[in-house]
C-alpha cells in the first residue's frame, strides 16, 4: 500500500484509500469508511516501515472479504500459503543439495555459501554433515 508523502505511523486518509483502490472499486460510502477503519487498524498492527508488504496484503484481504465470497477468498489464500510452503520446501532441498556439492568441491566455503544463498552458516554446516 503506497502511502505517498504521508509518514509511516500516521492514519491513512480517505483520499489515500480511494487512490489505492482506484476506480470501480464497488464500495459504497459506509463500506469505504469501514475499510478505512480496517486500514488504520492494520497500520497499527504493522507499524514497521519494513512491514509494507504485510500491510498491503492485509488491506487487500480486507477489501476482498468485502467484495468477494468469503469461501473464495479463504480458499485462494489457503492455496497461496500451501504453494508457498511447497516452494520453500523445494528450495530448501535444492539448497541442501547445492551445499553438499559446492562446499564439498570447495567452490565456496561454508561462510561463502551462507552469504550467497542467504542462509545461516550453521544450517550449511548441518547440510554438509558437520553439525548434528
Amino acid at each position: 500500500m503506497e502511502r505517498g508523502a504521508l509518514q509511516e505511523g500516521t492514519a491513512m486518509q480517505r483520499y489515500e484509500l480511494e487512490a489505492w483502490l482506484g476506480d470501480g472499486h464497488g464500495l459504497n460510502e459506509d463500506e469505504l469508511t469501514e475499510l478505512l477503519d480496517q486500514a488504520n487498524e492494520i497500520e497499527e498492527r504493522y507499524p514497521d516501515p519494513d512491514d509494507q508488504a504485510e500491510r498491503a496484503a492485509a488491506l487487500t484481504a480486507a477489501y476482498r472479504l468485502m467484495t468477494e465470497p468469503v469461501e473464495d477468498v479463504l480458499a485462494d489464500y489457503g492455496k497461496q500459503r500451501s504453494d508457498a510452503r511447497a516452494a520453500a520446501s523445494a528450495a530448501s532441498a535444492a539448497l541442501q543439495q547445492a551445499a553438499r556439492t559446492v562446499v564439498a568441491e570447495e567452490k565456496l566455503s561454508e561462510a561463502g555459501f551462507s552469504r550467497v544463498a542467504q542462509v545461516d552458516r550453521m544450517s550449511v554446516r548441518k547440510w554438509v554433515g558437520k553439525r548434528g
